[in-house]
Parts: structure tokens; C-alpha cells; sequence
């Protein structure tokens, strides 16, 4: 499959998947607290992954493949499925969604100040209107939801900083690195700290256990662990490689209609100005990756 198209597919099946999980994590946290779903979702992903791909862990051999393999670990999954989990108790799924597409602007920033990779005056431009689309979406939320902590938005923020910096890292360190192997190594990094804070959450305490809620939302953190994570994960290491890092980012542009779909759906509030707000951070996301030809 030639790269040209191959991209194209990748990002339309990881919009869908990653469009969806949003709804996912506000239907886990009914039965599971931020700490258990963050981590049952990622003890979840590591065993699919381990299952297929346990093997590919002997391809990775230098110091230096493995300190990238910790780095995009840690950032592109471990803190950020803590960071939305704990968003998505103030804040709607449709808006952390929305939220979420900063990550092309942030991956354009961090490629700036830590990669020393040039950008634009349209690419400064759309930062800056990315911005102001993503305060006018938080200023907008808080009147429109006041019994919403829309601080929690802040999360988000600093999770999408973290998808960045993963992205990056997976292109100029893991380029030659087979996608399942890096995520495979991923979670065999993370997969140790995400038992001890499972255990430390009080899962296992017979209270937990009894709640009616659990066995639902455990088979909510199963459908996201298992295509929101775990698939998508060897998905988008795939589509960074065959593409570019803010290319394979521009994923941001799709997943809000789809984690809007399902948030009307689910009954959640939507208004104009949110929608307004939304166009505003979408075209400073397109003008952020945009490069003169």
C-alpha cells in the first residue's frame, strides 16, 4: 500500500476509534474512579498487546531505542489516561475532545523549542488562534455548565502537550522502530506502575466489587482498551512513521465531530458559540500545520 494512501486510512480509522473513546471514559468513571479506569485501561491494553506482540520486545536493542521507548510510554499513554480521566469528571466528553485537537499546535511548538525545526509566520498565526478558539470554548463552557470545574480543561491541555512531545520523539528517535514494537515496549514499561495504582485505587476491596455499575464499565474500559488504545496505539506509531509527526496529529481535525456525535447523543449540552469556538481551533490547527509548498 503506498504511503500516499496508506495515511489517509490510518487517519480516518484512528478518527473514528479516538472520536469514540471520549464517550468511553465518561460511560467508565460511572462505575470506576479516575485512578482505577486510568489504569485497569492501561493493564487491559498491555495484556492484549503482550498477547500478540510479546516477541517484538528482543527488536528493541540500543539504550538509546529504550529511553525513547520510557519517554513515549510515559507521555503519549500513561499520564494521559489519567489526565482525561480525572477531566471527564467536571467537564463534557464533547469538549475535552475539542480540547484535544491543540495537539497538532502543541506538536508544532514543541518541534520548535526542543527539535529547533523552523516554523512560519501562518504556523505562529495559528498557534495563537488556536488558542483563543480553545479559551473562548473554556470561557463558554463555564457559563454554559456552572456546575462544571472547567479548571479540569486544564488537564486536557497538559495531556495534549505530552501526545506532542511523544510524536516527535517516535519520529526523529523511533523512526526505524516497528510500530507493535514500540508499543508493546511501551506498555512494558508502564504496565508495573499502572498494577501498583490499580491496587493502591481500592479495586480490590469487596465495596468495589459489589458495585452494580463495575461490570459495565468494565467492559467499557475492554472496548477502549482494546481499539482506543491498543490498536489505535500500533496504528498511529504506523501512521507517524509512513507520514509526519503533525500530519499523523491532524487526527485532531475529525475526532470532534465524531466525540460530538456521541456526546448529543448522550444528552450533553452543546451551544453556538461552542460550535464557533470549535471552527476557531480547528482553522488555527490547519494553519499550524500547514507548510508553504
Amino acid at each position: 500500500m503506498k504511503a500516499l494512501h496508506s495515511k489517509w486510512i490510518y487517519l480516518f480509522i484512528l478518527s473514528l476509534i479516538w472520536g469514540s473513546s471520549f464517550m468511553l471514559i465518561k460511560k467508565g468513571l460511572v462505575g470506576l474512579t479516575p485512578m482505577q479506569l486510568g489504569a485497569v485501561r492501561i493493564i487491559f491494553t498491555g495484556t492484549f498487546l503482550f498477547i500478540i506482540g510479546f516477541r517484538k520486545i528482543k527488536e528493541i536493542k540500543s539504550t538509546k531505542e529504550w529511553k525513547g521507548i520510557v519517554l513515549t510510554g510515559l507521555l503519549g499513554t500513561f499520564f494521559p489516561s489519567f489526565l482525561f480521566a480525572f477531566a471527564e469528571t467536571e467537564i463534557d466528553s464533547a469538549v475535552a475532545s475539542i480540547i484535544n485537537s491543540l495537539v497538532p499546535i502543541n506538536t508544532i511548538l514543541i518541534g520548535l523549542l526542543v527539535f529547533k525545526i523552523k516554523s512560519t509566520k501562518q504556523q505562529v498565526l495559528g498557534v495563537f488562534i488556536g488558542l483563543i478558539g480553545t479559551l473562548i470554548l473554556i470561557m463558554n463552557g463555564v457559563s454554559l455548565n456552572p456546575t462544571q470545574n472547567y479548571f479540569y480543561a486544564v488537564l486536557v491541555v497538559i495531556a495534549t502537550i505530552m501526545y506532542a512531545a511523544s510524536s516527535n520523539i517516535i519520529k526523529y528517535y523511533l523512526q526505524h522502530v516497528n510500530a507493535l514494537t514500540i508499543a508493546v515496549g511501551n506498555f512494558m514499561v508502564i504496565m508495573i506502575p499502572a498494577i501498583i495504582v490499580l491496587i493502591s485505587s481500592g479495586f480490590f476491596k469487596e465495596e468495589t466489587l459489589a458495585k452494580e455499575q463495575l461490570k459495565p464499565a468494565l467492559l467499557y474500559m475492554l472496548l477502549l482498551s482494546l481499539f482506543g488504545t491498543a490498536v489505535a496505539k500500533v496504528l498511529f506509531n504506523k501512521l507517524i512513521q509512513v507520514s509526519t509527526p503533525v500530519f499523523g496529529s491532524s487526527v485532531a481535525y475529525l475526532m470532534p465531530i465524531v466525540a460530538v456525535f456521541w456526546g448529543v447523543l448522550d444528552g450533553e449540552r452543546f451551544s453556538f458559540l461552542q460550535t464557533i469556538s470549535t471552527v476557531i481551533i480547528l482553522i488555527g490547527v490547519y494553519l499550524a500545520q500547514k507548510r508553504k509548498r
